[in-house]
């Protein structure tokens, strides 16, 4: 019998269920059918008004058999659940911590690993497992003090941050390097792994958690795989501390490394979600359609899709932008009207970026963007307004970033691309974590994956995690083992590091970035010192544009890592735009000198601009100047700032000068020139208009920690000139945190 079957059916009448119920009771008791039993029970669940009444008691008694303990709950009321042996059994599967939240059988069975075998544990499962909902549960319980939380992304530990605040009276939530840990409560660290190595004293830490932790292989995640190893190895190794690590789609992991660290590695296709894919490619045959006629079929689909949310995965920022554009004319010139009510955050976008920024077109008719240029509070914004019961965003066009658990309630999901940033192919694990975003647990049963290209071959991953295994391992790495768990002493390559003086090499740990090429910068310094001491070298607070330029070509020469993209940034461009923003310290003068810029290109008639209609010539100045704050601004150079800070000093100690001092210049920039103990606003997703208005009415000797009580005291909502989405922002960290757990 066919899946399909059920949801064409006009009808599922009592003899055609009977047969389906019993093909499901005999797969739920065969291991190698489970996942199909499961399959049908989630698309009768997802047909429940088509199924005849006579048999809604045996599908509620398969449902509970089959460990759907969060469906029993939530459709309550439509099931007819009669089994008191059941219903015992649902009572167990309830959160000891979490109020009336309910595990399925799969989330239990983790959690009493973790909670009463006191056993590490490894976890592959499919993104609409609920992983995460283990995480809440482990800091209710409070049978840890201070608990480590490492993910990928900003934008995840806001997220993370938002569902953890219900437990402040518990924990002080630390999300900067320059807060203290508590010493009155727990402390919940929710860092990225740079900001692991760079927090400076660490209390003891009890438990430590790491999402997407296929990042740990330099395979998945090239650039940032190093610091993340160090990260990982200095929680588990210094703090000896438990551990829970996440992720999708994994077949196993470095042999031998669950035995030695007392760790299960669990690999469950386990899901409460069903994904299905419509293969759009069929309908194109055996040629390549041409551009226009693909984005016509997709254009067609989206509009077909108007009532149900809907991710439209595409391969590039300026795909994103470009395609979102091209679809909201579409809908325009298709007779949809733009919304009569504007998102508050449209205002904004108006005063602070510019009226002819195409997303304000594309917000008013429902459609967003997600990439990796956008500011922080207008991504979470976005992926808010795509959420929210109803959606006021019934689109959503997204690169990769999309996939690294940024949740969402998704119906759709459109595989429009077939490669990712500079041509990349997207391989199986990537297409399954895309695919994995379609459907989603407590909120829709079935989720589509619509195929614009073959999928890529089915490929089982395996996670290396380098400073276990010790091959192939980079330097970076390598110099963070302790002696002591050094596997090959011998190789070349450690004896190389061996050789570093120990106080150099001290140095480079803690910069964390390319020993070689700090080994080069520190000899370039040595050699200029005495010619470029007191012109290039010795400067504190904003440096000229000669010192900015020599250190900068430093750090680009030798600090990028070779697989590294920096395109469309020119080492020359970069010292420029550095030097412009530190004295100007306005983002809006970087959008409207870009436009200016491309417009002359386009005036001259340069290749690739001069059709370019001015509207689209100012998203691209937006696109790239975003982009250059977010990486470049916000990432990169207060990073090579710090790094070059500490190899500067240490060379005018050798030559016993005195040295600069670049962290002002870094600080500021990476804190958008917002006063120190403000900076914790930035960091909850306040945008910047907002904390210029409320500077002055907050004291800079407030800690960070108190910034939010002040606000709340003097009433700054009612006394700064905020405009309603300012104040918005400000409310979701002001208020009071909601009781209810969601298991999105």
């Amino acid at each position: 019998m066919d899946i399909e079957e059920l949801d064409n059916a006009s009808l599922i009448d009592e003899s055609t269920s009977f047969a389906y119920a019993t093909i499901c009771s005999k797969n739920l008791r065969n291991p190698s059918m489970e996942n199909e039993a499961r399959r049908i029970i989630i698309h009768i669940l997802n047909n429940w008004e088509k199924v005849a009444k006579s048999t809604y008691e045996l599908w509620s008694d398969l449902i509970e058999c089959a460990g759907f303990y969060p469906y029993l709950e939530k459709e309550e009321k439509n099931l007819v659940f009669n089994n008191t042996a059941g219903k015992i059994r649902k009572e167990f599967h309830r959160s000891n911590f979490l109020g009336e939240i309910y595990f399925h059988e799969k989330q239990k069975q983790l959690n009493d690993i973790l909670s009463k075998e006191y056993k590490n544990v490894i976890v592959s499962a499919p993104t609409s497992f609920g992983k995460s909902l283990l995480i809440q549960e482990i800091v209710a319980s409070n049978r840890y003090h201070n608990i480590v939380i490492i993910q990928p992304t900003l934008a995840l530990i806001d997220e993370t941050r938002k569902k953890l605040r219900r437990f402040e009276n518990n924990y002080k939530i630390i999300v900067r390097t320059s807060q203290e840990p508590s010493m009155q409560k727990g402390n919940l660290f929710l860092l990225t792994a740079e900001r692991i190595m760079e927090y400076p004293n660490f209390p003891k830490i009890d438990f430590f958690i790491l999402d997407e932790f296929y990042k740990l292989s330099a395979k998945r995640d090239e650039e940032r795989s190093d610091v993340l190893n160090n990260a990982f190895n200095y929680m588990i190794n210094n703090h000896d501390c438990r551990f829970y690590l996440l992720g999708p789609n994994i077949k196993d992991i470095s042999k031998g490394f669950a035995e030695k660290y007392n760790a299960r590695f669990i690999n469950t296709e386990y899901s409460l979600v069903d994904n299905q894919n419509v293969d759009i490619y069929k309908e194109f045959g055996d040629r390549k359609p041409k551009k226009s006629e693909k984005k016509a079929t997709l254009f067609n689909l989206l509009l077909s899709l108007k009532n149900e949310q809907t991710i439209i995965y595409c391969s590039s920022p300026q795909k994103v932008r470009n395609l979102a554009r091209e679809f909201c004319n579409f809908l325009e010139k298709n007779g949809q009207k733009a919304s009569n009510a504007e998102l508050p955050i449209i205002e904004w976008l108006r005063l602070n970026v510019g009226e002819k920024w195409s997303l304000i077109d594309c917000l008013n008719h429902g459609i967003g963007i997600h990439d990796g240029c956008l500011q922080k509070h207008i991504t979470t914004s976005v992926i808010n307004y795509f959420n929210n019961n109803p959606p006021q965003l019934r689109y959503l066009f997204c690169t990769t970033t999309i996939i690294e658990g940024v949740n969402t309630s998704a119906k759709n999901v459109v595989y429009f691309d077939r490669t990712k940033g500079k041509g990349k192919p997207i391989d199986f694990f990537d297409y399954s974590n895309i695919k994995g975003r379609s459907g989603r647990m407590m909120v829709h049963y079935v989720g589509k994956i619509f195929n614009f290209n073959i999928p890529p071959e089915r490929k089982d991953v395996f996670v290396d995690i380098p400073f276990f295994d010790q091959r192939d391992i980079s330097d970076e790495i390598l110099a963070n083992i302790k002696d002591t768990d050094i596997k090959y002493p011998n190789t070349i390559q450690y004896q190389n590091l061996k050789s570093i003086p120990k106080e150099e090499i001290e140095l480079f740990k803690k910069n964390g970035v390319s020993i070689k090429g700090q080994q080069n910068i520190l000899n370039v310094l040595r050699k200029d010192f005495n010619e470029k001491y007191k012109e290039h070298i010795f400067w504190k607070g904003f440096p000229s544009y000669e010192q900015l330029g020599y250190l900068l070509t430093l750090a680009w020469n030798n600090l990028l890592k070779p697989s590294e993209t920096t395109k469309p940034m020119t080492l020359k461009q970069l010292i420029f735009l550095t030097h412009q923003y530190s004295w100007e310290k306005n983002i809006s003068k970087l959008i409207d000198d870009r436009y200016v810029f491309l417009k002359g290109l386009k005036e001259k008639g340069v290749e690739g601009f001069n059709t370019k209609t001015d509207s689209e010539l100012f998203d691209d100045a937006v696109r790239f100047a975003l982009w250059t704050l977010r990486h470049w601004f916000h990432y990169k150079i207060p990073k090579w700032l710090n790094v070059m800070n500490n190899l500067q000093a240490f060379v005018c100690a050798e030559n016993n000068q005195p040295a600069g001092s670049y962290t002002f210049l870094s600080t500021q920039i990476e804190n958008d020139f917002v006063r120190e103990n403000l900076s914790i606003l930035i960091e909850y997703g306040v945008p910047k208009s907002a904390v210029d208005k409320l500077s002055i009415y907050l004291s800079d000797k407030l800690s960070e920690d108190a910034i939010f009580d002040e606000i709340r005291r003097k009433q700054l909502l009612d006394r700064a000139d905020l405009i309603e989405y300012e104040k918005q922002k400000l409310r979701e960290n002001l208020e009071k945190p909601a009781e209810r757990i969601s298991y999105l």
